[in-house]
């Protein structure tokens, strides 16, 4: 397809025998009066590239806290995140920042689209705070939006544009780096059934065409059955469904 596929393609071809995630024992509590609160009790899992998995569960077990310390965003109590084969809990928050940069992508229930930029120049944005040139992430930026079949769109501002067509940009946005792990909450948690499909179905095709790993929290059990994985946390571990 494009450069930006094709960079995500040797990287995939050159972890394939190795998972883009591992989690190894992850602990997580907070405080709760005198006490704690322990949401995660050791963690164990791993995400392979070319893989989409549904992470399943009620609200309120700790989907989203699982999200936030795949993606480098939380740091766990104990055990250890593995990232495309590097462990990260001795990291500094440089190092963390620069490997969720390069190698993590999020998508959220919300878009968080800004708002005074087009799509195009949305989707330019993380490329050029990694360095690359505005020609170089324009060029990116618009093979991708056409990728998603919003090359119509490249010019318009959020505002102009459907709920459905801001989530594929921001989608675009998430893997304009060419990560290796992609993370969503709930990304068609705010749309029609109809939209939920069409967004969920370009995700899908990012993750066959470029290797992608990618973490789907998601209450939509439909969705969750068309991915290759289910899993779910139940007290406190991640369990395999069926």
């Amino acid at each position: 397809m494009s450069e930006v596929t094709q960079e995500a393609q040797t990287r995939a071809a050159s972890n394939a025998i190795s998972p883009t995630l591992r989690l190894e024992g992850v602990v997580r509590r907070y405080r709760e009066g005198d006490g704690y609160l322990e949401i995660l009790r050791g963690v164990d899992g791993a995400l392979w590239p070319h893989q989409a998995v549904a992470l399943v569960a009620p609200s309120g077990v700790g989907k989203s806290t699982l999200l936030h310390i795949a993606g480098l965003l939380e740091r766990p109590d104990g055990g250890e995140v593995v990232i495309d084969g590097l462990s990260t809990s001795t990291l500094s928050d440089s190092q963390r920042t620069a490997l969720r940069r390069n190698r993590i992508g999020f998508v959220y229930q919300f878009h968080h689209l800004l708002p005074e930029f087009t799509a195009v120049e949305n989707v330019m944005t993380p490329q050029m705070i990694a360095g690359l040139p505005a020609v170089e992430a324009r060029r990116r930026a618009l093979e991708l939006l056409d990728y998603l079949g919003l090359a119509a769109r490249a010019n318009h501002r959020p505002s102009e544009m459907s709920g459905g067509e801001q989530q594929r940009v921001a989608i675009a946005r998430a893997v304009a780096n060419a990560p290796a792990l992609l993370l969503a909450d709930e990304p068609t948690g705010n749309l029609d059934p109809e939209t939920a499909d069409r967004v969920f179905t370009a995700l899908m095709s990012l993750v066959e065409a470029t290797g992608l790993s990618a973490l789907i929290a998601t209450h939509n059990l439909e969705l969750a059955a068309r991915m290759d994985r289910r899993v779910t946390l139940r007290n406190g571990l991640l369990v395999e469904l069926p």
